[in-house]
């Protein structure tokens, strides 16, 4: 039942923005986003090397956690209800209704919440147990998709990237260029180019959530060094948190590229892109690969104060 064989087709599109043209740096965006209108961006990949497990095991189906905003539940959800496999989520705090929550429970995902001090317990020892006695036939996935599974699931999208280098008229690319939440699809590529290009990572979090350790522990235990990227402090003071500056440049950047961006994730990590840019952080003649790694659906929150800040004076 879980044995799904399924690979939507990725473009890579050049985007057209002032300040990179005045820079002499090109873009290539890898459109994640639009793999499917509901399992988009990189929690499909991650998601992949679980279900096939699953089948492995004689599962029937999954169960994770996130919050109430989650775009790896909503990616769950979403394939639950294509593929045909139930799902259940662990949520974060009391229960609330948000766009997202709506659809985790128009998909058929069944939704336990943890409340604070539950959610926190979820790395401690024996977390899984309970729940592996009440749903048996369920196959548990961490946070995010996360940890090695999961960056092994994205290594296949530096394949997936090499046909549209020829349609861009790129020989090659100078890097990658994502945001890093769990650091899981940075890993991914990291694994996958084995240093013959450097990835960068704009951390949607702030340090202490720990994504540097995690992206360490995934190659150690890939048997890898921990080399070929670098981490970049692109959070804004905290997860999802949305200023003035920040709401601007997304809506500038729609205007002008045509692509659209998340508060969370992709709008961060252009941001902190055109930060290195002007810094001279990024040598002229770069050519660099940007990953979409989809979350729209978690814009639909904050697109009310997104449009609010981002037109104030």
């Amino acid at each position: 039942m879980l044995e799904i064989r399924w690979s939507p087709p990725v473009s890579l599109q050049p985007l057209a923005l002032g300040w990179l043209a005045a820079a002499g740096v090109e873009v290539g965006v890898l459109r994640l986003d639009l793999i499917d209108p509901l399992i988009s961006g990189n929690k499909w990949y991650k998601l992949a090397p679980h279900l096939a497990a699953a089948a492995r095991q004689g599962a029937e189906g999954l169960i994770s956690l996130g919050g109430p905003h989650s775009n790896h539940l909503h990616a769950l959800a979403a394939a639950g209800r294509r593929f045909a496999f139930p799902t259940a989520g662990l949520l974060r705090g009391e229960p609330c209704e948000t766009p997202t929550v709506r659809d985790l429970q128009a998909f058929g995902m069944r939704l336990h919440w943890l409340g604070y001090g539950g959610y926190r317990a979820r790395h401690r020892e024996g977390f899984w147990d309970d729940w592996r006695e009440r749903y048996p036939r369920l196959h548990p996935v961490p946070e995010g998709g996360g940890g090695l599974p999961g960056a092994l699931g994205c290594t296949v999208l530096r394949d997936m990237l090499l046909p549209g280098l020829e349609a861009l008229g790129w020989p090659d690319y100078h890097g990658w260029w994502l945001a890093a939440g769990t650091g899981t699809t940075l890993a991914g590529l990291v694994l996958a180019e084995a240093g013959a290009h450097p990835v960068h990572g704009a951390l949607a979090v702030p340090a202490s959530h720990g994504v540097a350790p995690q992206v360490r522990a995934i190659l150690a235990e890939a048997g890898m060094a921990d080399v070929g990227y670098r981490l970049l402090d692109a959070s804004r003071g905290g997860f999802a948190r949305l200023d003035a500056g920040l709401a601007r440049f997304i809506l500038d950047s729609e205007r002008e590229g045509g692509i659209p961006l998340d508060p969370v994730y992709t709008g961060k990590a252009l941001l902190a892109l055109r930060e290195q840019v002007e810094c001279g952080g990024i040598p002229r003649g770069s050519r660099l690969v940007f990953v979409h790694t989809g979350g729209l659906q978690g814009r639909r929150a904050l697109a009310e104060r997104l449009q609010r800040l981002g037109t104030r004076g």
